[in-house]
């Protein structure tokens, strides 16, 4: 497999030194240094925004750093761009897939490689592969193009890519966040197997203390773009590492739950589509969720929660059934969502949810720009109305932008979801799905969501919750239904949850 590291090849120690990064007039990274030591697991924490990409992005020469250096194995390197970051030994798993959507795993995992022949021999290409899968405790499906896989089974591609290229030092930026516990267990605790064995050096960015606490060797904390502590992970606890992280500031409260459920304002029934791949088919024969409820349906990637957003989206056609918004039947659209009060949180929401080169502005305009105050139709654009829209939104959202006429692209990822999420909570909320909504937010912002969809459900809106992450549902639901082979295949109350038996219907054992 010509362009992958030796095999025989050790960890490699990582130092950023004095690293400064502007933009324009913001100033994201303010004289940060941070050593990583070969054969460790070392975690970066921060809220979002606090720098953690671009300080990452720096040392993978996707940005140009201001000032600063960085040290690689005891000797100041230059890194002018990916490729070089490559050459050092340098990989990174990013929040946003970078994988090719419409070839295969395989193709992807191939074409990855630094030198790759005229003429591929598949069939040796393909051994080379099982060979490979064979040492590692996860697969993802090889002969599905990366456009029809779930977002965790991109997730494990992009780990099992930069794996198969050998890299000695690997980044990874929020590895586990659409994971289930036990695969986000298995899969850290892998990557820890490999840093023991001297092969491999990590640098993990992560809002889960828990897995910090689990696996990690050493943690460092950003905050607003400077270096705020380094420490051993054994001599903190994690609410030490929470403070840290949001300095004097307290998280969010919680909000309190309300206790009475209304007649069912979303159902779905004898639903039938096909799946992402064609070949198979989703079912829902019946889902209900009541006004001032919150319905989670937990799974594990590529088990159809993705084709049901899709479909209550309107982005995936039904081949039959019926979808009833307060009793009358629904068919998606801007309009349909509009006049039913029926809004969506899609999981990864820049591609799903926003016009990337647009404005900040502009997206959060999208579901008002053509209605007045009174809620009649507007014929032309109120652009400075637009604007104060958006500033008022993104102070009440905290979303942290150079300027809202920026592009939303811009954006960390984190801010990305509280543009969305501040867009479809302004205004009547009569039915809110959302999908993994806390995907990639520090331990603030989480509690932040959080708590703004329990206030959504206890002004009487039904919630649909679709989550890869058991603990959210388990915290916010009312009911939990699991879905299995595109099919809701358990459904329980959340105080008659058993976690074993909700694991065993996930992973298809019960």
């Amino acid at each position: 497999m010509t362009g992958r590291t030796p095999s025989g090849a050790g960890a490699l120690g990582l130092e950023a030194v004095g690293i400064s990064m502007r933009f324009g007039g913001v100033l994201a990274l303010d004289d940060v240094s941070i050593r990583v030591e070969a054969g460790t697991v070392h975690a970066l924490l921060g809220e979002n925004g606090a720098g953690k990409s671009t300080l990452v992005k720096c040392l993978m020469g996707f940005h140009r750093m201001t000032a600063g250096q960085i040290v690689i194995g005891h000797r100041e390197v230059e890194i002018p761009d990916p490729r070089a970051a490559h050459a050092r030994g340098l990989g990174m798993v990013y929040q946003h897939f970078t994988l090719v959507p419409s070839l295969t795993g395989t193709e992807n995992l191939v074409i990855s490689r630094a030198r790759v022949p005229a003429v591929i021999d598949w069939r040796n290409e393909r051994a080379a592969l099982a060979r490979f899968l064979e040492a590692m405790p996860f697969t993802a499906p090889l002969d599905v193009p990366a456009q029809r896989l779930a977002a965790g089974e991109r997730q494990k591609l992009e780990i099992l890519k930069q794996l198969y290229l050998g890299r000695r030092i690997l980044i990874l930026d929020e590895p586990t966040s659409v994971l289930t516990p036990e695969e986000a267990d298995e899969l850290l605790g892998t990557l820890r197997a490999l840093v023991r064995t001297g092969r491999l050096t990590v640098l993990m960015i992560t809002h889960k203390l828990r897995e910090v606490s689990a696996f990690a060797d050493t943690v460092s904390v950003l905050r607003q773009g400077r270096h705020v502590g380094t420490a051993r992970v054994q001599d903190l606890d994690q609410p030490t590492m929470a403070a840290m992280m949001i300095g004097e500031r307290p998280a969010p409260a919680g909000t309190a739950r309300g206790t009475t459920a209304g007649p069912v304002a979303l159902q779905l029934r004898e639903v039938r589509a096909p799946d992402r791949t064609g070949r198979k088919v989703i079912a829902i024969d019946s889902l209900s969720v009541r006004g001032g409820e919150i319905v989670g349906v937990a799974g594990v990637a590529g088990n159809g929660q993705t084709e049901l957003m899709e479909i209550l989206t309107g982005q995936r056609r039904l081949e039959s059934g019926t979808i009833l918004v307060d009793g009358r039947p629904y068919v998606p659209s801007r309009a349909a969502m509009q006049a039913a009060g029926v809004r969506c949180l899609p999981e990864e929401p820049l591609r799903n949810a926003c016009a990337a080169r647009m404005s900040l502005v502009e997206n959060l305009a999208f579901r008002t720009f053509d209605r007045r105050a009174d809620d009649r139709r507007r014929f032309w654009l109120d652009r400075a109305r637009l604007r104060i829209h958006a500033r008022d939104l993104a102070a009440r959202f905290r979303i942290r932008a150079g300027s809202v006429e920026h592009p939303i692209a811009s954006l960390s990822g984190g801010n990305v979801q509280r543009a969305v999420l501040a867009r479809e909570l302004t205004g009547t909320v009569r039915v809110l799905v959302v999908a993994n909504p806390c995907f990639g937010l520090d331990v603030a912002a989480v509690a932040e969501v959080r708590a703004r969809i329990l206030t959504v459900r206890n002004g009487g809106a039904a919630v649909l919750l679709v989550s890869e992450d058991l603990d959210e549902v388990l915290d916010l639901a009312d009911r939990i239904l699991v879905m299995s082979e595109g099919r809701i295949v358990h459904a329980t109350r959340q105080a008659d949850a058993n976690v074993g038996v909700i694991g065993r219907h996930m992973a298809g054992r019960a």
